[in-house]
């Protein structure tokens, strides 16, 4: 996995509850734009999934 996929990852399990691309650029210092791509990268590789529209959360396992 590439570093800022885990950087990624790590962020939404710190925040412990589904979030939004921008909340985890926030806690990053990435773009935005950088982090909706790895989230879509991450959920295609089923890494992350979306309980909501809009909300990402870590696959648990």
């Amino acid at each position: 996995m590439e570093g800022k996929e885990r950087l990624v990852l790590e962020a939404m399990k710190k925040a412990g509850k589904p979030v939004r691309p921008g909340d985890v650029a926030k806690m990053t210092g990435l773009e935005s734009k950088e982090v909706s791509k790895i989230i879509s990268d991450l959920k295609k590789k089923g890494k992350v999934s979306s309980p909501k529209r809009c909300y990402y959360a870590p696959v648990e396992g």
